[in-house]
């Protein structure tokens, strides 16, 4: 009966292979609003203000985070908690094999911050159409995701640093 529950554990991994295929679909859906994004910073590059310019390309740029952080939860969880991947023909994932679940929860928090940041950059520009309290606001939640990265990195170099190094 353990034999049979342990199986049945191990097997029910693959559960999650669906969640991370659907990930695939919303980095499409990331893809569709990027070249929204970049059609209309082409089409209006002549007859928009340099501000109105730079919050586009900064959306363009906070997508492109979103995605990439996308791709890493997919591949990494993937890799970590359902099979390895083989890849063939001379293509390189070196880094996949580097991030185990503590990196991952590491490299996340930084993207948050990262887009946090490129958040309240864009909110910084408009500031003049948003209410002082609610700018300090952003900045509050924005301090609280770099307080929170920083408390996990601290906590990981704690707990984990020397398991990695074996």
């Amino acid at each position: 009966m353990e034999t049979f529950i342990e199986r049945l554990l191990f097997a029910c991994r693959w559960l999650l292979a669906p969640l991370y295929l659907g990930l695939s679909l919303a980095l499409m859906a990331l893809g569709v609003k990027f070249f929204q994004e970049a059609w209309h910073v082409l089409s209006h590059a002549l007859t928009d203000t340099e501000a109105q310019l730079v919050l586009t390309v900064l959306a363009m740029i906070d997508i492109v985070l979103v995605g990439s952080l996308i791709v890493m939860v997919m591949f990494s969880g993937y890799e970590n908690f359902v099979s390895r991947i083989d890849v063939k023909n001379g293509e390189s994932l070196g880094w996949l094999g580097k991030l185990d679940a503590g990196t991952l929860k590491l490299k996340v928090a930084a993207s948050i911050v990262a887009i946090s940041s490129i958040h309240l950059l864009r909110v910084f520009m408009d500031a003049q159409q948003i209410a002082n309290d609610k700018i300090m606001w952003y900045v509050i939640l924005h301090m609280t995701f770099v307080l929170s990265a920083l408390l996990l990195g601290v906590l990981d170099r704690l707990s984990f640093a020397a398991h990695r190094e074996h």
